[in-house]
Protein backbone atom coordinates (compact mmCIF):
# COMPACT_ATOMS: atom_id res chain seq x y z
CA UNK A 1 0.00 0.00 0.00
CA UNK A 2 1.38 3.17 -0.65
CA UNK A 3 -1.65 5.58 0.07
CA UNK A 4 -3.08 6.90 3.76
CA UNK A 5 -6.01 7.16 5.54
CA UNK A 6 -8.20 9.49 6.61
CA UNK A 7 -8.23 11.47 9.99
CA UNK A 8 -11.36 11.81 11.36
CA UNK A 9 -13.05 13.58 14.50
CA UNK A 10 -13.01 10.03 16.46
CA UNK A 11 -9.14 9.62 15.15
CA UNK A 12 -8.73 13.38 17.08
CA UNK A 13 -10.58 12.80 19.93
CA UNK A 14 -8.78 9.12 20.26
CA UNK A 15 -5.32 11.08 20.16
CA UNK A 16 -6.23 13.41 22.60
CA UNK A 17 -7.22 10.20 24.82
CA UNK A 18 -3.64 8.95 23.79
CA UNK A 19 -1.69 12.43 25.07
CA UNK A 20 -3.22 11.79 28.64
CA UNK A 21 -2.57 8.58 29.12
CA UNK A 22 0.43 8.10 27.38
CA UNK A 23 -0.57 5.40 25.16
CA UNK A 24 1.84 5.47 21.59
CA UNK A 25 -0.89 4.18 19.31
CA UNK A 26 -4.85 4.42 19.31
CA UNK A 27 -5.93 0.88 19.34
CA UNK A 28 -7.17 -0.60 16.13
CA UNK A 29 -10.87 -0.31 17.44
CA UNK A 30 -10.37 3.27 17.46
CA UNK A 31 -8.74 3.19 13.90
CA UNK A 32 -12.09 1.12 12.72
CA UNK A 33 -14.05 3.70 14.45
CA UNK A 34 -12.12 6.88 12.16
CA UNK A 35 -12.17 5.07 9.10
CA UNK A 36 -16.02 4.15 9.72
CA UNK A 37 -16.88 7.84 9.98
CA UNK A 38 -16.22 8.55 6.21
CA UNK A 39 -18.39 8.20 3.60
CA UNK A 40 -17.48 7.41 -0.03
CA UNK A 41 -18.41 9.71 -2.90
CA UNK A 42 -22.03 8.68 -4.07
CA UNK A 43 -22.24 8.74 -7.60
CA UNK A 44 -23.43 5.56 -9.58
CA UNK A 45 -20.70 3.20 -11.25
CA UNK A 46 -22.26 1.18 -13.87
CA UNK A 47 -21.99 -2.65 -13.54
CA UNK A 48 -18.97 -4.05 -15.65
CA UNK A 49 -20.17 -6.71 -18.50
CA UNK A 50 -19.37 -10.55 -18.26
CA UNK A 51 -16.47 -11.64 -20.09
CA UNK A 52 -16.76 -14.75 -21.45
CA UNK A 53 -13.25 -15.33 -22.49
CA UNK A 54 -11.84 -14.63 -18.68
CA UNK A 55 -14.51 -16.17 -17.03
CA UNK A 56 -14.02 -19.52 -18.94
CA UNK A 57 -10.49 -19.39 -17.49
CA UNK A 58 -11.45 -19.44 -13.83
CA UNK A 59 -10.26 -22.87 -11.80
CA UNK A 60 -12.83 -25.16 -11.60
CA UNK A 61 -12.70 -24.84 -7.70
CA UNK A 62 -13.94 -20.97 -8.01
CA UNK A 63 -16.16 -21.77 -10.17
CA UNK A 64 -17.86 -24.25 -8.21
CA UNK A 65 -17.58 -21.97 -4.98
CA UNK A 66 -18.65 -19.16 -7.42
CA UNK A 67 -16.85 -16.88 -4.83
CA UNK A 68 -13.78 -14.87 -4.36
CA UNK A 69 -12.18 -13.73 -1.13
CA UNK A 70 -10.08 -10.71 -1.33
CA UNK A 71 -7.89 -9.66 1.57
CA UNK A 72 -8.41 -5.73 2.07
CA UNK A 73 -7.26 -3.31 4.83
CA UNK A 74 -9.83 -1.06 5.30
CA UNK A 75 -8.33 1.85 7.47
CA UNK A 76 -7.17 3.15 4.08
CA UNK A 77 -9.87 5.94 2.24
CA UNK A 78 -10.59 6.27 -0.21
CA UNK A 79 -9.37 3.04 -1.29
CA UNK A 80 -10.98 0.72 1.40
CA UNK A 81 -12.95 1.60 4.59
CA UNK A 82 -15.97 0.78 6.54
CA UNK A 83 -19.48 2.00 5.72
CA UNK A 84 -22.05 3.38 8.30
CA UNK A 85 -22.66 -0.29 9.20
CA UNK A 86 -19.24 -0.80 10.44
CA UNK A 87 -18.60 -3.98 8.75
CA UNK A 88 -19.55 -3.55 5.09
CA UNK A 89 -16.21 -2.48 3.40
CA UNK A 90 -16.54 0.34 0.53
CA UNK A 91 -14.22 2.20 -1.31
CA UNK A 92 -11.97 2.78 -4.66
CA UNK A 93 -10.96 -0.95 -4.08
CA UNK A 94 -14.33 -2.37 -3.37
CA UNK A 95 -15.51 -1.13 -6.30
CA UNK A 96 -13.09 -2.64 -8.50
CA UNK A 97 -13.42 -5.72 -6.83
CA UNK A 98 -17.14 -5.87 -7.56
CA UNK A 99 -15.94 -4.81 -11.01
CA UNK A 100 -13.78 -7.97 -11.34
CA UNK A 101 -16.68 -10.13 -9.81
CA UNK A 102 -19.03 -8.93 -12.29
CA UNK A 103 -16.38 -9.11 -15.35
CA UNK A 104 -15.65 -12.83 -13.92
CA UNK A 105 -19.16 -14.22 -13.42
CA UNK A 106 -18.60 -14.52 -9.31
CA UNK A 107 -19.73 -12.77 -6.26
CA UNK A 108 -16.22 -11.23 -4.28
CA UNK A 109 -16.00 -11.25 -0.59
CA UNK A 110 -14.01 -8.51 0.59
CA UNK A 111 -12.30 -9.61 4.22
CA UNK A 112 -10.52 -7.30 6.43
CA UNK A 113 -7.40 -7.27 7.52
CA UNK A 114 -4.13 -5.36 8.40
CA UNK A 115 -2.36 -4.69 5.71
CA UNK A 116 1.15 -6.56 6.32
CA UNK A 117 -0.96 -9.86 6.98
CA UNK A 118 -2.28 -9.76 3.67
CA UNK A 119 0.11 -11.12 0.83
CA UNK A 120 1.28 -13.47 3.60
CA UNK A 121 -2.32 -14.73 3.87
CA UNK A 122 -2.84 -15.40 0.10
CA UNK A 123 0.61 -17.83 0.19
CA UNK A 124 -1.50 -19.65 3.18
CA UNK A 125 -4.41 -19.49 0.92
CA UNK A 126 -6.52 -18.12 3.22
CA UNK A 127 -7.56 -14.94 0.30
CA UNK A 128 -7.58 -15.57 -3.42
CA UNK A 129 -6.79 -12.10 -3.64
CA UNK A 130 -5.42 -8.94 -2.04
CA UNK A 131 -6.67 -5.43 -3.03
CA UNK A 132 -5.48 -3.23 -0.72
CA UNK A 133 -3.19 -0.38 -3.01
CA UNK A 134 -0.54 -2.71 -3.31
CA UNK A 135 2.66 -1.07 -4.96
CA UNK A 136 4.15 -3.38 -6.78
CA UNK A 137 7.69 -3.39 -6.33
CA UNK A 138 10.19 -6.26 -7.39
CA UNK A 139 10.54 -7.58 -3.68
CA UNK A 140 6.62 -8.52 -3.56
CA UNK A 141 6.99 -9.82 -6.57
CA UNK A 142 9.41 -12.97 -5.12
CA UNK A 143 6.54 -13.84 -3.62
CA UNK A 144 3.35 -12.93 -4.94
CA UNK A 145 1.81 -12.17 -8.64
CA UNK A 146 0.05 -8.95 -9.59
CA UNK A 147 -2.13 -7.27 -12.04
CA UNK A 148 -1.57 -4.26 -12.03
CA UNK A 149 -4.66 -1.39 -12.38
CA UNK A 150 -3.37 1.97 -11.60
CA UNK A 151 -0.22 4.31 -10.98
CA UNK A 152 0.42 6.03 -7.82
CA UNK A 153 3.12 8.59 -6.17
CA UNK A 154 3.58 9.12 -2.54
CA UNK A 155 3.53 12.11 -0.70
CA UNK A 156 4.64 13.60 2.55
CA UNK A 157 1.56 15.03 5.46
CA UNK A 158 2.74 17.38 7.70
CA UNK A 159 1.13 19.92 10.01
CA UNK A 160 -0.96 22.77 8.74
CA UNK A 161 1.76 25.36 8.06
CA UNK A 162 4.34 23.04 7.38
CA UNK A 163 6.89 24.35 10.09
CA UNK A 164 9.72 22.31 9.73
CA UNK A 165 9.39 22.74 5.74
CA UNK A 166 9.66 19.34 5.06
CA UNK A 167 9.16 17.72 1.74
CA UNK A 168 9.61 14.50 -0.51
CA UNK A 169 13.37 15.50 -0.29
CA UNK A 170 15.26 13.20 2.40
CA UNK A 171 17.68 15.97 3.44
CA UNK A 172 14.66 18.16 4.64
CA UNK A 173 13.46 15.00 7.26
CA UNK A 174 17.07 14.21 8.71
CA UNK A 175 16.69 14.06 12.08
CA UNK A 176 12.65 14.30 12.50
CA UNK A 177 9.96 11.58 13.13
CA UNK A 178 8.75 10.44 10.27
CA UNK A 179 5.76 8.18 10.40
CA UNK A 180 4.08 5.34 7.99
CA UNK A 181 1.80 1.73 8.08
CA UNK A 182 3.72 -1.12 8.79
CA UNK A 183 3.83 -3.20 5.66
CA UNK A 184 3.60 -0.38 2.66
CA UNK A 185 6.64 0.09 0.58
CA UNK A 186 7.19 3.90 2.15
CA UNK A 187 7.78 2.20 5.84
CA UNK A 188 9.90 -0.75 4.90
CA UNK A 189 11.79 0.78 1.90
CA UNK A 190 11.74 4.38 0.96
CA UNK A 191 12.16 5.85 4.37
CA UNK A 192 14.87 3.75 5.53
CA UNK A 193 16.65 4.58 2.10
CA UNK A 194 15.76 8.27 2.58
CA UNK A 195 17.03 7.40 6.21
CA UNK A 196 20.75 6.30 5.19
CA UNK A 197 20.93 9.10 2.71
CA UNK A 198 20.75 11.41 5.44
CA UNK A 199 23.30 9.58 7.71
CA UNK A 200 25.70 8.49 4.62
CA UNK A 201 25.30 12.83 4.77
CA UNK A 202 26.44 13.18 7.88
CA UNK A 203 23.06 14.60 9.29
CA UNK A 204 20.78 12.85 11.71
CA UNK A 205 19.37 9.98 10.64
CA UNK A 206 15.07 9.81 10.24
CA UNK A 207 13.54 8.72 13.55
CA UNK A 208 10.68 6.02 11.58
CA UNK A 209 7.81 5.47 13.52
CA UNK A 210 5.53 2.99 11.51
CA UNK A 211 2.01 2.01 13.00
CA UNK A 212 -0.63 -0.82 12.66
CA UNK A 213 -3.56 0.95 10.52
CA UNK A 214 -2.99 4.38 8.62
CA UNK A 215 -5.31 5.76 10.54
CA UNK A 216 -3.37 5.53 13.80
CA UNK A 217 -0.32 7.41 11.62
CA UNK A 218 -2.67 10.10 10.75
CA UNK A 219 -3.87 10.52 14.25
CA UNK A 220 -0.17 10.90 15.74
CA UNK A 221 0.24 13.73 13.26
CA UNK A 222 -2.38 15.29 14.61
CA UNK A 223 -1.49 14.85 18.08
CA UNK A 224 1.83 16.22 17.29
CA UNK A 225 3.53 12.97 18.42
CA UNK A 226 5.51 12.51 14.86
CA UNK A 227 6.49 15.19 12.38
CA UNK A 228 4.89 13.92 9.26
CA UNK A 229 3.76 10.98 7.27
CA UNK A 230 4.83 9.52 4.24
CA UNK A 231 2.14 7.53 2.47
CA UNK A 232 0.45 6.86 -1.30
CA UNK A 233 -0.62 10.74 -2.90
CA UNK A 234 -4.47 10.26 -3.48
CA UNK A 235 -5.18 8.74 0.35
CA UNK A 236 -2.88 11.61 2.16
CA UNK A 237 -3.94 14.05 0.27
CA UNK A 238 -7.79 12.52 0.99
CA UNK A 239 -6.76 12.49 4.73
CA UNK A 240 -5.03 16.05 4.48
CA UNK A 241 -9.03 16.93 3.04
CA UNK A 242 -10.67 15.39 6.19
CA UNK A 243 -8.07 16.75 9.00
CA UNK A 244 -9.96 19.11 9.97
CA UNK A 245 -7.10 21.53 9.47
CA UNK A 246 -4.76 18.99 11.30
CA UNK A 247 -2.48 18.42 8.74
CA UNK A 248 -1.70 18.73 4.53
CA UNK A 249 0.34 17.85 2.21
CA UNK A 250 3.84 19.05 2.13
CA UNK A 251 3.96 20.61 -1.33
CA UNK A 252 2.20 19.07 -4.57
CA UNK A 253 5.28 16.91 -5.51
CA UNK A 254 5.38 13.39 -5.37
CA UNK A 255 7.85 10.63 -5.23
CA UNK A 256 8.27 8.18 -7.56
CA UNK A 257 4.88 6.90 -9.20
CA UNK A 258 4.64 3.15 -9.21
CA UNK A 259 2.30 0.88 -10.42
CA UNK A 260 -0.09 -0.40 -7.76
CA UNK A 261 -1.91 -3.86 -8.34
CA UNK A 262 -4.27 -6.69 -6.81
CA UNK A 263 -1.99 -9.53 -5.44
CA UNK A 264 -2.15 -13.14 -6.17
CA UNK A 265 -0.14 -15.95 -4.08
CA UNK A 266 2.84 -16.90 -6.28
CA UNK A 267 2.17 -19.16 -9.60
CA UNK A 268 -1.85 -19.11 -9.03
CA UNK A 269 -4.37 -20.53 -10.86
CA UNK A 270 -6.70 -18.08 -10.62
CA UNK A 271 -3.12 -15.65 -12.34
CA UNK A 272 -4.99 -15.73 -16.01
CA UNK A 273 -8.68 -15.69 -15.52
CA UNK A 274 -7.62 -12.01 -13.23
CA UNK A 275 -5.40 -10.51 -16.00
CA UNK A 276 -7.87 -11.29 -18.59
CA UNK A 277 -10.91 -9.94 -15.92
CA UNK A 278 -8.45 -6.18 -15.25
CA UNK A 279 -7.31 -6.42 -19.06
CA UNK A 280 -11.00 -5.79 -19.83
CA UNK A 281 -11.72 -3.82 -17.06
CA UNK A 282 -9.32 -1.16 -17.86
CA UNK A 283 -10.17 -0.26 -21.41
CA UNK A 284 -14.29 0.16 -20.32
CA UNK A 285 -16.38 2.66 -18.66
CA UNK A 286 -16.90 0.77 -15.42
CA UNK A 287 -12.79 1.58 -14.59
CA UNK A 288 -12.91 5.21 -15.88
CA UNK A 289 -16.19 5.95 -13.99
CA UNK A 290 -14.67 4.09 -11.08
CA UNK A 291 -11.55 6.49 -11.24
CA UNK A 292 -13.92 9.87 -12.10
CA UNK A 293 -15.81 8.74 -8.97
CA UNK A 294 -12.98 8.82 -6.32
CA UNK A 295 -11.53 12.09 -8.63
CA UNK A 296 -8.41 10.27 -10.21
CA UNK A 297 -6.50 12.17 -12.83
CA UNK A 298 -6.56 10.00 -16.20
CA UNK A 299 -2.54 9.68 -15.25
CA UNK A 300 -3.48 7.17 -12.92
CA UNK A 301 -4.81 4.73 -15.71
CA UNK A 302 -3.07 1.49 -17.01
CA UNK A 303 -2.98 0.31 -20.30
CA UNK A 304 -4.56 -3.25 -20.97
CA UNK A 305 -0.24 -4.19 -21.84
CA UNK A 306 0.70 -3.15 -18.59
CA UNK A 307 -1.66 -5.70 -16.22
CA UNK A 308 0.34 -8.40 -16.26
CA UNK A 309 2.80 -7.91 -13.18
CA UNK A 310 4.51 -10.80 -12.85
CA UNK A 311 7.85 -11.86 -11.94
CA UNK A 312 9.81 -14.48 -12.86
CA UNK A 313 7.77 -17.88 -12.14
Amino acid sequence: MSLPKLLTATAVTAAAAMSMTGCTSASVDDAKQAATANSAPSAEVAAAPLNKAAADLLPADVKAKGTLTVGTDPTYPPFEFYASDNKTVIGLDADLAKALGETLGVKVEMVPATFDAILPGLSSHKYDLGISAFNVTAERKKNADFAEYQLSGAALAVKTGNPKHLDVDPMTLCGTKIGGEKGTTQGIETLPAWSKTCTDAGKPAIDIQLYPTQDEANTALASGRIDGILSGELGMAWASKQSGGAFQLSSDKSYLPTPVGMAMAKGSPLAPAIMAAVKALVTGDTYKQINAKYGLAQSVAVSPDAVDARGAQ
